[in-house]
């Protein structure tokens, strides 16, 4: 387990690197097409710098207001706070702050920078549709990736996947409505320019590429979170309940979006269970295994 850890460190840094350089790579292609390479590359590290120094101190506050989560009263959902201070007594951590999302789907996320300052959230439909040792397993899964140090890595990777698609939209849309502001000279030199349109070309793929490196972060984590939380617990059948009644559970979570969906338990977006033609393009952007296959893992524990 701890092999698996370090090793999920490991591969933690090289991913953020490689976010790093493939937004480096947008920026040049900003500056290829708009007929500046070095403005745009510059400018893609300034504002890569920035949203990091940001995502790393904010992180947790960004991805809960996004998500419309709220502090969870105590006396209210007095359930959720005994629970989890049961298994941060058991598993050694500091109890993070507990949030509720007003949503029917059943699903839950952990955020934060480091177990001192992390919190998990969970939707009043998790509330409602579990009984309390299916809870106590998603629970253990959230608690798990904080213990584990994922949750500093899943929430960068939202600030990063919205800087690359934002620094696309911006450029294309430059690109089309600075006609006015560039000669005509430099627009003949452009529009002649085979790498402009290798930038052009790079721009569009972007948000696609960067989502599935996304989708690369989440993956191995979740089935790692889902091993240890059974080891906090002691009764893998608990969370393997749990994850067949998200399977059975069809409902769209409405609070997720594309650049948090790699922070729940469950991939929160329709088209996760596609199975017709585009099934295999779908795959390639899945933030998580799939359900068959994590609770089988569980099962042969």
């Amino acid at each position: 387990m701890y092999d698996l850890i370090a090793s999920n460190k490991r591969r933690s840094v090289f991913l953020l690197l490689g976010f790093s350089l493939f937004l480096v790579v947008v920026g040049m292609a900003a500056g290829l097409v708009l007929g500046n390479p070095i403005v745009g590359t510059t400018f893609a590290l300034v504002v890569s710098g920035v949203m990091a120094v940001i995502s790393y101190w904010k992180s947790d506050t960004i991805a809960l207001k996004v998500s419309r989560a709220i502090p969870a009263d105590e006396i209210e959902y007095k359930r959720l706070h005994n629970l989890v201070e049961g298994l941060c007594i058991a598993g050694g951590l500091p109890k993070p702050r507990l949030y509720v999302i007003h949503d029917q789907a059943p699903n839950a996320f952990a955020t934060g920078r480091n177990p001192k300052h992390a919190a998990v959230a969970v939707t009043s439909g998790l509330l409602e549709k579990l009984d309390r040792v299916e809870l106590e397993g998603v629970l253990a899964h959230e608690l798990s990736h904080i213990k584990n140090y994922d949750i500093l890595v899943s929430t960068l990777a939202v600030t990063l996947v919205g800087t690359v698609a934002l620094l696309a939209d911006i450029s294309i849309r430059m690109m089309w409505w600075n006609g006015g502001r560039v000669s005509r000279s430099d627009d003949r030199r452009n529009s002649s320019n085979p790498l402009a349109f290798i930038g052009f070309a790079l721009l569009i793929i972007a948000p696609l590429v960067a989502r599935m490196m996304q989708a690369t972060i989440s993956r191995r984590r979740e089935t790692l979170a889902d091993v240890s939380a059974c080891q906090l617990t002691r009764f893998p059948p608990g969370l393997i309940s749990a994850l067949e009644k998200l399977q059975a559970d069809s409902t769209v979570t409405h609070s997720a979006s594309m650049a948090t969906a790699h922070m729940w338990i469950e991939q929160p977006l329709s088209g996760v269970n596609d199975t017709g033609k585009l099934a295999g393009f779908h795959k390639l952007f899945n933030t998580h295994p799939p359900l068959s296959e994590r609770i089988a893992l569980l099962r042969e524990m």
